[in-house]
């Protein structure tokens, strides 16, 4: 087996590259053949996988956090040939809420190795987006509103982990709005006066269990809304998106959907994908069922 294997030796503040020699030695003891492109700046991941000759791997490899699989992703579609090799996941960054869904964590990257060598498939659903032109991929999630406000906190304070999110989380309740949304689910049509929308393909947002019904290969994507809520109903709400309560709400509301629209009236919305910040309201979403292949158990 030979793969590209595209790292961020800047995932997790730096750590990752310090552990390049060990993960390095771990693709060689199990067998693996390797092409080594180390990302050098944000949306490098993106062009190395673009300009790929994908004929001379069996895979290709993203290593760092959602952030390096997003680049990865948007990388293969735009690929010229077209050809579509799995995916591996080595989650050595910050969030690795994907790889939660594979039941890896961060911790445990030689795991995802192993899962490598042994070379079994998975079909996965894609999620794609249209914003102003622009067409772009998603394999975790795509949110707008509050979630995407934490995010950009969030991406602020990112040398504390998980945890920047959960400040995150306190820093934008003191300046919660809500705002206008028109929605439409395969057809359907909502008026919502909204926090947050969440769009998950997987379970997991950070360590908040933010779908958890969602499934990454029945070719839906799960819609969750936070509807207007006080300051203090939100604080107190908030520990239960940690267990995937936060569902039984009823504030909350949750649907699934093959084709989304939102549309949000009173304003532009910045979207955040995979924890990316990238592209604005309105926005078109589709699930393209079993698109993705991934090396998987």
């Amino acid at each position: 087996m030979k793969v590209l294997l595209i790292y961020n030796p800047f995932a997790a503040h730096g750590q990752a590259k310090k552990i390049l020699p060990e993960v390095e030695q771990a693709f060689q003891e199990r067998g693996i053949s390797f092409d080594l492109a180390l990302t050098d700046y944000p949306e490098h991941g993106s062009l190395l996988a673009a300009e790929a000759d994908f004929r001379k791997y069996d895979g290709i490899v993203a290593a760092g956090g959602d952030g390096t699989l997003f680049e990865v992703i948007n990388g293969c579609y735009r690929n010229k040939k077209k050809l579509r090799v799995p995916i591996g996941v080595l989650p050595i960054g910050t969030g690795n809420a994907f790889a939660r869904d594979l039941k890896l964590e961060a911790s445990r990257w030689l795991d995802a190795v192993d899962i490598i060598a042994e070379g079994k498939r998975r079909k996965v659903d894609v999620g794609r987006f249209q914003t102003h032109g622009q067409t772009y991929y998603f394999l975790n999630i795509l949110g707008l509103g509050f979630v995407a406000d934490v995010t950009m906190t969030a991406k602020k304070l990112k040398m504390l982990g998980n945890m920047s999110y959960t400040l995150g989380v306190l820093y934008r309740t003191i300046r919660l709005k809500s705002f206008g949304a028109n929605i439409r689910l395969d057809g359907k049509e909502l008026e919502r006066d909204c926090v947050f929308i969440e769009v998950s393909n997987t379970r997991y947002t950070s360590n908040f269990l933010m779908a958890p019904e969602a499934a990454i290969d029945d070719g839906l994507l799960d819609v969750t809304i936070l509807n207007r809520v006080t300051r203090r109903r939100l604080l107190q709400a908030f520990p239960k998106v940690f267990t995937g309560e936060h569902v039984e709400l009823p504030e909350v509301e949750t649907f699934q959907a093959r084709e989304i629209s939102i549309e949000t009236p009173d304003g532009e919305k910045v979207l955040t994908p995979d924890g990316e910040v990238l592209g604005i309201s309105p926005v078109e979403i589709t699930c393209l069922k079993q698109a993705c292949e991934v090396f998987w158990k």
